[in-house]
C-alpha cells in the first residue's frame, strides 16, 4: 500500500486541526503554508474533508477551519479510504475493489497478501488523529509549530 499525496495531506490537515486550542479556526492559507501543501491542491482536499463530516468552514475574512469531530472519532482507515480507496495491496484480496484471479485458488502469495491486507486494515481502522497526535500540546495563536522531520511529526 502506497499512501497518495491527497491521503497524506489530508492527514495532516486533520492532525494539525486536531492540535489546536480549541474553537480556533484555522485558514486554509496558513495550512498549506505550515503543513507545505500546494494551497490550490489543499482547497480540493478540504471540500472531501468538509463533505465527509470530518471539518467544518466558516466563512469571512477571521473565517476558516474546524475539526467537526473529536480526534478520536477519526479514523486513519476511514481517512485514507475516502482518499485512496483500496488497502489491498493486489485485486484479489480486495473487500471493496475485488478483481477475480484464475489463479487465486492455487497462488501460492495471496494468503501472505490476505494477510497484509486484513493487518493494515485493522491497524488502520484502530488508530485515530487522537492516537497520531498523542499527547501534543495545543497550538496557540503565537506558537507555530510544524514537526515533520525524523519522522516524528504529522
Amino acid at each position: 500500500m502506497k499512501l497518495s499525496k491527497k491521503s497524506d495531506y489530508a492527514l495532516r490537515t486533520l492532525c494539525y486541526l486536531a492540535i489546536q486550542e480549541e474553537e480556533r479556526q484555522i485558514s486554509i492559507r496558513k495550512l498549506s503554508t505550515v503543513n507545505d501543501i500546494p494551497y490550490r491542491f489543499l482547497q480540493q482536499i478540504v471540500l472531501d474533508l468538509k463533505q465527509n463530516g470530518w471539518v467544518t468552514t466558516l466563512p469571512g475574512r477571521e473565517g476558516g477551519l474546524l475539526l467537526a469531530k473529536r480526534p478520536r472519532d477519526i479514523t486513519v482507515g476511514e481517512v485514507v479510504r475516502v482518499f485512496d480507496g483500496v488497502l489491498a495491496p493486489i485485486g484479489c484480496v480486495s473487500i471493496t475493489h475485488y478483481e477475480a484471479c484464475s489463479q487465486e485458488n492455487t497462488c501460492l502469495f495471496r494468503p501472505l497478501f490476505l494477510g497484509i491486507r486484513n493487518y493494515t486494515a485493522a491497524l488502520l481502522d484502530r488508530t485515530t488523529l487522537a492516537d497520531l497526535i498523542g499527547d501534543h500540546t495545543p497550538i496557540s495563536g503565537s506558537s507555530v509549530q510544524h514537526q515533520h522531520n525524523n519522522g516524528s511529526g504529522i
